[in-house]
């Protein structure tokens, strides 16, 4: 039995609608409430649900938030994966459970090894990362102080169509799109040459699921291997629709971290050997998915703008 737990301040289900359709799953997706900052709701919740496996993707997970909110940050972050670690570890008692824990590549931040690894230590450099740092440890601990079946991914970046628009991938198609049907003139970045290792979050998703399927829990590096800068995202994602992205972006000094990584490229050569596991989609075709999906979103909304100025000249 899978329990999804999901606690956002938008009310809108949108991004996982066709998971809540009934007639495209032979399975039933039923949606609780939760709230990683309320303890006692949560060990309830974990409680009745008795889930089999939990995946815990929950966090206040925006760098540059974490320095303007870091006490909510480490709360939801780090003290709220600790939350599930202890529920957990009560219904361990009754049933066996498995937990995969979601830590970050930015642990790493300013590590001087490349590319990093799983025996890399980690510099964070941001109140977020701290908090990641914080729940790897209690993993961690908490698989070898009780026996929980307790596993931490170290995921470098992973993105998707469903990205939230905040991040700068998606930041990037969002804006070819609106840029190409009109809605917007402008670009506004940060650090155009900080570098990150990017994957498609399809990929990632199997290498969660198979975290939890080996015998003995572990903690794995899912990455592919290679870094690209903004730059290089600004040059396929514009490219991909024939514009110049310099005619269109500009730096705003807002966007700027006040300590920032500038370099992240992972090792997944345990994950390979361990899990089976390897990246099937190459950056360049990631990019290309993304714009796509917000060109096709962009022309919808241009779409209905039309129809309703329409409607308006007929009334």
């Amino acid at each position: 039995m899978h329990g999804v737990i999901r606690r956002t301040s938008s009310t809108t289900t949108g991004r996982i609608e066709r998971l809540l359709d009934p007639s495209a799953h032979a399975g039933r997706v039923e949606l609780h409430y939760g709230d990683l900052s309320d303890s006692i709701g949560l060990n309830n919740l974990i409680l009745d649900i008795e889930p089999d496996e939990i995946y815990n993707l929950a966090a206040q997970s925006h760098v540059r938030v974490s320095f303007d909110k870091p006490l909510y940050t480490m709360d939801i972050t780090g003290v709220g994966a600790l939350r599930i670690l202890e529920s957990a570890r009560q219904l361990a008692r009754r049933k066996e459970v498995r937990v995969y824990q979601a830590s970050s590549s930015e642990m790493f931040g300013a590590a001087p090894d490349v590319p990093q690894s799983e025996t890399t230590p980690f510099r964070p450099q941001s109140p977020y990362a701290c908090a990641k740092v914080y729940a790897y440890y209690q993993t961690i601990n908490y698989r070898e102080a009780y026996d929980l079946y307790a596993c931490n991914g170290i995921l470098f970046n992973h993105e998707s169509p469903r990205r939230g628009e905040q991040f700068v991938t998606r930041k990037i198609t969002r804006a070819v799109g609106r840029i190409r049907e009109g809605f917007q003139d402008k670009l506004y970045l940060g650090n155009l040459d900080a570098r990150r290792d990017w994957g498609y979050a399809r990929d990632y998703v199997e290498a969660m699921w198979l975290m939890l399927q080996q015998d003995e829990p572990d903690d794995f590096v899912i990455a592919t291997g290679k870094s690209h800068s903004i730059r290089d995202c600004l040059e396929i994602a514009f490219g991909h629709v024939d514009l110049n992205w310099e005619d269109y972006v500009e730096i705003d000094p807002r966007y700027f971290r006040p300590t920032d990584v500038s370099f992240l490229q992972g090792d997944c050569t345990k994950a390979r050997k361990q899990l089976g596991w390897e990246p099937s989609t190459s950056f360049d075709e990631l990019i290309r998915i993304m714009v796509d999906a917000d060109c096709d979103l962009a022309a919808r909304e241009r779409a209905l703008e039309d129809l309703s100025a329409g409607s308006d000249k007929l009334q």
